[in-house]
């Protein structure tokens, strides 16, 4: 069953077109990822789901509530993590919980007991009475986390949730994500631009210039990039190009002073390439496709290529403005 769905969603701020025509089904328990450069719409395609933004045109459907009729009833519905921390640091832990959930409208008696829950889910229970300005940024983002689950959300946004973290602390970030999903019988809707964090998420959506431009599986997006690429170096390169094409069927590219050559499985054929050269190979090195490589040959260019998101740049024009 799905429970995200939009048809046609289009945002425009004056002459900036920030996402355009975004068609997407997102199911129950599903870690679905926005994958694209800074600027390419994630940020105010979120925005517009959880209900910050209003649409130019087209729909949107969240636990079967239009996003524009039904506005509290989707707010009831998600759960949100934005980019930059929005706690109140002068508060504990326990403080910005409370707060959170009497705005939700849960009752003072299960509020206590949710509170004990998500901060024990993050490991935060030790902590709730600290200041969340002695928090580390990891511990902040955790906390953000609990917070966005206070109200038992069906989905939960994370908005480039381990960006600014170091790589030790994004992996626990994750681990929790994991488990959230399980334990509380979650959705998980996040965007990135990290590629290694897109490829915890079971379905992702490559976004460019406000447009889907693929949607499926890690796995399968990396299959249109091609196979594993194999590249030798060896100062025999006729001879083994001739060797190689003849004895495998392979075709060889000579590149500069190397050779390379697309196989699947590479793995197990390494070995065996290996030793048929024998001392004719000074090196040999494998490249699998990545996510990378797939956002390459959709748009044509690098994912870091792009420095600001749509909505900051709207932002900043009208500050400007003013």
């Amino acid at each position: 069953m799905n429970i995200i769905e939009t048809v046609r969603l289009h945002k425009r701020y004056k002459d900036l077109t920030a996402v355009e025509d975004v068609t997407l089904e997102v199911r129950e328990r599903e870690i679905f990822g926005f994958l694209g450069p800074n600027g390419a719409g994630k940020s105010t395609t979120i925005r517009m789901l959880a209900t910050l933004t209003r649409p130019t045109s087209g729909t949107a459907r969240i636990d079967g509530h239009d996003i524009v009729r039904q506005p509290n009833r989707v707010r009831q519905s998600i759960g949100l993590v934005f980019q930059e921390t929005t706690l109140d640091e002068r508060l504990t832990a326990a403080e910005n919980l409370l707060f959170h959930g009497m705005l939700y409208n849960v009752e003072r008696r299960a509020l206590s007991r949710r509170m004990a829950e998500v901060l024990e889910l993050v490991d935060l229970t030790d902590r709730r009475e600290a200041r969340v300005k002695t928090y580390s940024g990891g511990m902040k983002r955790r906390l953000e986390i609990a917070r966005g689950l206070i109200h038992y959300p069906r989905v939960l946004f994370l908005d480039e949730p381990t960006v600014g973290l170091d790589p030790q602390t994004r992996n626990r970030i994750w681990t929790f994500i994991h488990e959230l999903r399980i334990r509380e019988n979650l959705t998980i809707f996040m965007t990135t631009h990290y590629m290694d964090e897109a490829e915890h998420c079971d379905r992702i959506a490559i976004i460019d210039h406000g447009r889907i431009v693929a949607l499926d599986t890690p796995a399968n997006l990396k299959k249109m990039v091609g196979r594993d690429l194999i590249t030798l170096r060896t100062p025999f390169r006729k001879e083994v190009m001739l060797f190689v094409e003849d004895k495998f069927g392979l075709p060889v590219q000579e590149t500069g002073e190397y050779l390379q050559i697309e196989v699947s499985g590479a793995e197990s054929f390494i070995p065996v390439l290996a030793g048929e050269l024998g001392g004719r190979l000074h090196s040999i090195s494998l490249h699998k496709p990545t996510l990378d490589d797939v956002f390459l040959k959709l748009t044509g260019r690098g994912i870091r290529e792009e420095t600001a998101d749509a909505w900051s740049v709207y932002r900043t024009h009208m500050r400007w403005r003013r």
